[in-house]
C-alpha cells in the first residue's frame, strides 16, 4: 500500500466519522424548523421500528424478512432524501400482494405464524404512508401490540430487554409528536419517558403479584406442546449422546439446601434401556417376567435436599440424583417411580418446572429382584456381534479356570472388563466415529474410541453375554457450580450414559465405564476434560494464551446466566401456588376470591396516588432564583446587613467592605455569574453545567469578615 493510499483511506474514515457524528447530532438535538423536526421523529420511528420488527425475524419467512426491510428502508431513503411518498393508489396493489403472498405460505391469514406476519408487512406498508400525526399513532400502536406477540415464542430475559427497549424508543417518539411548543433535546424527552416509566411501575408490580395466574402460557397454543426440543433421547445408538456435546443449552438447574456434592456423585438418573436390536438401546417392553416393587436401602448419613428447576423438554422425564429417597414435591406434576428407578411425571414438561427433592449418594437397591425377573435384564439380539460374544465366551472360560467363589463370580466378570478397558489401549474422544452394523464389534476391536454411550452400551453387552443382569442408564452427571448464586448449572453438555449391574448381595449397582478410561470426566466434568484434550473454544474457558481475557468473559458469562436464573425464579415462575402462599404470608385466607378483593383493592390505591401526584398544582421553579435566595439567606444568618431591594450590584458593594478579600472575591464571582445567567441576553439558555457549577459554589461559600 503507497503513502498516498493510506492517506486516501484515512481521510475517508474520518469523513465518515464525521457524517455518522452529524447524523446522530441531528436526531438528538431539539429542532427548530417544523419540517426538520417532523424528518427527525420519522427517523427516530424507523428506528424503533426496527427494534421492534428484529426479533421477529427469526420466526418469519425469508421472503417477508426481505419484504419488511426493503419497505423499511424504502422509507428512511424518501425521509432522508425528502422525496414524496407513494400515492394511496399505488398502496392498494402492494397491500393485496402482501395478503396473498401470506396466504400462499401459510394457507390462512390467520393463527400465530401467519398474523404476525400479516401485521409486519402492514405495519411496514404504514409506513409508507405516514403523512400525518394520527398516521405515527397508527404505527406506535401497531408495534406495541407486535411486541405482545414476541412473548409468543419467548419469555426469556433478553426477549424482556428487547421488548423494554423497544417500549422506550416508541415513547420516545410518542412524547416528541405530542410536543406542542418548543422541540426538546434527545437528554430531556429521555426523562420524560423515564418519569412516564416510573409512574407505570407500581401498577405493574400490584397486576404483577395479584392479577389471577393461570397454569398455562397466556399466548400458548395447543399444539405448543409438541414443539421440537433438544436433549437426551427416549433411545440410545452410538454417537446420539456424543451429538449434544456442543450444546451449551440448560438442561436444569439446581440449588443445594448445603453444599453441593462431589463430581463423582452427581449422577442425574433418566431414562433406563434394557431393550437392544444390535444397534439401539431402547426402553424394557418385552419382559420375562414382571418387575418387583422398587426397594432402596439407603444410608441416611448420605442424604441430600434440593430444589431442582427443570426446562422445557417435551417430556414426562424427571432428573433427580441419583438415588431419590422419595417422590418430588411440587404443585400439579404428580410424579411417579418407575420399577427402575426413573422419576416420571404425569405430564409433559411444557414449561419451566420447579420441584423440590431428597436423594441418597450411598444407597442399594434392586436387592429383593428375582431370578425370573433378573432375565429381563440378559436378552441380546441373535446375528449381531460375534466377535464380541466370542470374546466374552473366552474371557468366561479364563475366568471359570482361574477358580474363586460362586457368589463372586459376576464381580469377577465386572473387574475383568474394567481391566480390558483400562490396558486395550481405549481412549475417550469427543468426536467418535461412524460405526456401521456390528458397532460393539467395530468399538472393541477395530477404532478403541468412543464417547460415553459406546462404552456403556459395548460394557453391557459384554456383561449379558457373561450371564450377569445389565442395563444402560442415561441421563447427566456432573454440572457447573455458578459462584455468583450458587446454583449448580446442567447442560445439554453434561448427557452421560453409564450402566448398572446387578450383583448378588448389592443388588443393582452404579458402574461407569468413562471413568476407568477418562477418570477426568467424572470427577472433574466435561469442560476439564476438553480443556485437557484441547477439545475446542466451547470448552477451554480460562486455558491457554488468552487467559486473562477469558475469565473475564467466563465471570460475565456466570453474572449474566446469575441474572437469568433470578428472571426464570422470580419472575416466569411465579405461579399460582405462590400467589397463595403470599396470601397466607399476608396472613389472609389463600382463596382466588380474597385474591380478586386484593387486586380491586391495590390497583384503586396506586391508581388514586398516581392520579394526585399527575394531576396537584406544579409550580415552575427557577434554579437561579433558588439560588440567589439561598445565598442572601446565607448572608442575613452571617449577620451581613443589606436592603431586600439591593440588586446584584449593590449587594456586591456592600460586601466590598465587610468581607475578608478571600471571601469578597467569592462572593463577588458568585454575583457575577448570577447576574450573567440570570439577567443579560444569555439567561435564554442557561447551560445545565453553568448552573451545576453555580450551585457548587453557593454551597462551598463561607461568610468571613474582615478584621
Amino acid at each position: 500500500m503507497t503513502a498516498s493510499s493510506g492517506t486516501a483511506i484515512g481521510n475517508g474514515q474520518r469523513r465518515g466519522a464525521a457524517r455518522l457524528r452529524a447524523f446522530v447530532s441531528w436526531l438528538t438535538r431539539a429542532q427548530v424548523s417544523s419540517a426538520a423536526r417532523e424528518r427527525r421523529d420519522v427517523m427516530v420511528l424507523l428506528f424503533a421500528v426496527a427494534f421492534v420488527a428484529l426479533p421477529q425475524f427469526e420466526h418469519l419467512p425469508g421472503w417477508a424478512i426481505g419484504v419488511v426491510a426493503l419497505l423499511w428502508c424504502w422509507r428512511a431513503w424518501i425521509t432522508l432524501r425528502n422525496l414524496p411518498l407513494p400515492g394511496r393508489v399505488a398502496m392498494l396493489p402492494l397491500l393485496a400482494l402482501a395478503a396473498g403472498a401470506v396466504w400462499l405460505h401459510y394457507r390462512t391469514l390467520l393463527g400465530r405464524e401467519a398474523g404476525v406476519t400479516f401485521l409486519l408487512l402492514l405495519l411496514a406498508l404504514k409506513l409508507l404512508e405516514m403523512r400525518a400525526t394520527r398516521d405515527v399513532f397508527v404505527v406506535v400502536f401497531l408495534s406495541f401490540f407486535i411486541l405482545l406477540t414476541q412473548f409468543m415464542h419467548s419469555q426469556a430475559l433478553p426477549v424482556a430487554l428487547m421488548t423494554l427497549g423497544a417500549v422506550v424508543a416508541l415513547f420516545f417518539v410518542l412524547v416528541s409528536v405530542s410536543l406542542k411548543g418548543d422541540d426538546l433535546p434527545a437528554g430531556r424527552k429521555l426523562r420524560l419517558v423515564g418519569l412516564i416509566a416510573l409512574k407505570a411501575v407500581p401498577l405493574a408490580v400490584v397486576l404483577f403479584l395479584l392479577f389471577p395466574r393461570i397454569d398455562n402460557p397466556l399466548w400458548g397454543l395447543p399444539r405448543d406442546a409438541f414443539a421440537s426440543s433438544t436433549g437426551l433421547s427416549n433411545s440410545m445408538s452410538p454417537g446420539g449422546i456424543s451429538q449434544l456435546l456442543q450444546s451449551e443449552a440448560i438442561a436444569f438447574r439446581v440449588r443445594f439446601a448445603g453444599s453441593p456434592p462431589e463430581n463423582q456423585y452427581l449422577y442425574w438418573r433418566g431414562p433406563v434401556f434394557g431393550g437392544f436390536d444390535g444397534r439401539t438401546w431402547s426402553p424394557l417392553t418385552q419382559r420375562v417376567a414382571a418387575p418387583p416393587p422398587l426397594r432402596v436401602d439407603a444410608d441416611p448419613a448420605s442424604a441430600v435436599d434440593y430444589t431442582v428447576t427443570l426446562e422445557p423438554s417435551q417430556r414426562d422425564w424427571l432428573f433427580a440424583l441419583e438415588l431419590p429417597a422419595s417422590l418430588p414435591t411440587a404443585e400439579g406434576l404428580n410424579p411417579r417411580a418407575s420399577h427402575d428407578g426413573q422419576l416420571l411425571a404425569g405430564r409433559l414438561i411444557t414449561s419451566r418446572t420447579r420441584y423440590e427433592a431428597r436423594s441418597f449418594t450411598r444407597f442399594a437397591f434392586g436387592l429383593n429382584e428375582t431370578a425370573l425377573s433378573l432375565r429381563n435384564w440378559l436378552a441380546l439380539p441373535s446375528g449381531f456381534n460375534p466377535r464380541t460374544l466370542q470374546f466374552a465366551a473366552d474371557l468366561r472360560a479364563r475366568l471359570q479356570a482361574a477358580g474363586g467363589e460362586r457368589a463372586t463370580a459376576n464381580r469377577r466378570a465386572v473387574d475383568a472388563v474394567l481391566d480390558h478397558f483400562r490396558q486395550g489401549g481405549f481412549r475417550y474422544t469427543l468426536e467418535p466415529p461412524l460405526l456401521g452394523r456390528d458397532s460393539v464389534d467395530e468399538f472393541l476391536f477395530d477404532s478403541r474410541l468412543g464417547f460415553c454411550e459406546h462404552y456403556a452400551s459395548a460394557f453391557v453387552v459384554l456383561m449379558r453375554a457373561l450371564d450377569v443382569p445389565a442395563r444402560v442408564v442415561t441421563g447427566y452427571q456432573g454440572g457447573e457450580v455458578n459462584p455468583v448464586d450458587g446454583f449448580v448449572t446442567v447442560r445439554q453438555s453434561d448427557a452421560h450414559a453409564w450402566t448398572e449391574v446387578w450383583l448378588a448381595g448389592r443388588g443393582w449397582t452404579r458402574v461407569d465405564p468413562t471413568s476407568v478410561v477418562a477418570p477426568v470426566r467424572i470427577e472433574q466434568g466435561l469442560r476439564e476434560l476438553a480443556r485437557q484434550t484441547g477439545a475446542g473454544p466451547l470448552f477451554t474457558i480460562g486455558a491457554g494464551t488468552g487467559a486473562g481475557w477469558m475469565r473475564v468473559v467466563q465471570r460475565l458469562r456466570f453474572n449474566w446466566e446469575a441474572l437469568e436464573n433470578s428472571w426464570n425464579q422470580w419472575v416466569l415462575s411465579y405461579s399460582a401456588e405462590q400467589q397463595m402462599t403470599l396470601l397466607e404470608q399476608f396472613g389472609f385466607a389463600p382463596d382466588w376470591r380474597v385474591l380478586a378483593s386484593m387486586l380491586a383493592l391495590a390497583v384503586s390505591i396506586v391508581a388514586t396516588v398516581l392520579a394526585v401526584v399527575s394531576l396537584r398544582h406544579r409550580v415552575r421553579r427557577d434554579p437561579l432564583a433558588d439560588l440567589e435566595a439561598r445565598f442572601r439567606r446565607r448572608l442575613e444568618r452571617a449577620g451581613v446587613q443589606y436592603q431586600a431591594t439591593d440588586g446584584l450590584r449593590a449587594l456586591a458593594g456592600r460586601l466590598a467592605s465587610e468581607l475578608a478579600p478571600a471571601s469578597r472575591v467569592e462572593a463577588e464571582a458568585i454575583l457575577r455569574l448570577l447576574e450573567r445567567w440570570r439577567y443579560s441576553p444569555a439567561s435564554a439558555n442557561v447551560p445545565s453545567a453553568a448552573v451545576r457549577d453555580l450551585r457548587a459554589r453557593v454551597r462551598r461559600f463561607r461568610v468571613r469578615f474582615a478584621d
